[in-house]
């Protein structure tokens, strides 16, 4: 009796060590730096807070470097979740031997869009960028340098060798800024950031106006690595979808990530995107 009074005492500590481990355990998500520090650290915020409640563990917004930095981080499990672009899906699902797997992405991520930009009034048309300087934002963006490069492609454009001069800003605010501040003659950017942008009245419109809007893609979505359990995986996904602008939290998570709502995505969504990289021979 009192040797199995020992082992069940043992057993309930055991249990207790895991739960407090578990209880104690940090969920970390990041995002691609595609925004300013200021600005992606501003919209993490509210979620962090709401995935805590939702997930019943502590959860730590880690910023990253760089694109590539991301993609690293969840290929190799140092965070949890990441905030991708369809590009840097692709890449990280590539990087991870297929282990990548998108949870959710914003309803508007289904019908995704770039815009091109200038200040020059000569500038009316793609064809009109031939022989001028042209900023795209991360090399290892999706809205701004994949799909849009692939759209000069479809043009007949071949920016290396068409355009007098390519740069890449590294983030959709600074390819505004470099536009307006006449570093270079157009700039191709994510919609969603230009339309922040004016509605906040952050660009002078009378200036910077766009020439072309491309076709929609699939973009943005949440990823973790296929390892995460089962049960996680639901969890996350569950609490992103139950996210409603009815609510005071849900309308102050989504106006920040800038979305009506979200919506499940797979990764059979991303092939269009991995298709224009592979042709664009940007993935490695």
């Amino acid at each position: 009796m009192r040797r199995l009074t020992l082992k069940t005492g043992l057993l309930l500590a055991l249990i207790c060590t895991a739960t407090a481990s578990f209880s104690q355990q940090v969920f970390k998500i990041t995002a691609i730096p595609d925004e300013s520090p200021t600005e992606l650290a501003r919209k993490a915020g509210p979620l962090v807070k709401y995935l805590e409640a939702r997930l019943g563990m502590k959860v730590e917004y880690t910023p990253v470097s760089d694109y590539a930095a991301s993609v690293e981080a969840l290929a190799n499990k140092q965070i949890d979740m990441a905030w991708f672009g369809g590009f840097t899906f692709v890449q990280a699902n590539v990087r991870s031997g297929g282990k990548a797997v998108p949870l959710v992405q914003r309803e508007e991520d289904e019908k995704f869009r770039s815009v091109f930009i200038t200040t020059d009034p000569a500038i009316k048309t793609l064809a009109d960028l031939k022989g001028k300087t042209l900023s795209f934002g991360s090399a290892s963006s999706t809205s701004g340098h994949l799909m849009p490069r692939s759209f000069l492609l479809d043009a007949k454009i071949d920016p290396d060798k068409d355009l007098k001069r390519v740069a890449y800003s590294g983030a959709h605010d600074a390819t505004i800024a470099a536009v307006a501040a006449g570093k270079v003659d157009a700039g191709a950017l994510n919609i969603s950031v230009w339309e922040k942008f004016v509605a906040d009245k952050k660009v002078d419109t009378t200036k910077v106006r766009v020439i072309y809007t491309t076709p929609t893609y699939f973009d943005y979505n949440w990823t973790v690595h296929a390892d995460m359990p089962a049960a996680l995986k639901e969890k996350i996904t569950k609490a992103f979808l139950d996210l409603n602008k009815a609510t005071p939290e849900g309308k102050e998570i989504l106006d920040l990530q800038r979305a009506t709502r979200f919506v499940p995505t797979k990764a059979e969504n991303y092939k269009g995107i991995e298709a224009a990289a592979r042709s664009a021979d940007l993935l490695k």
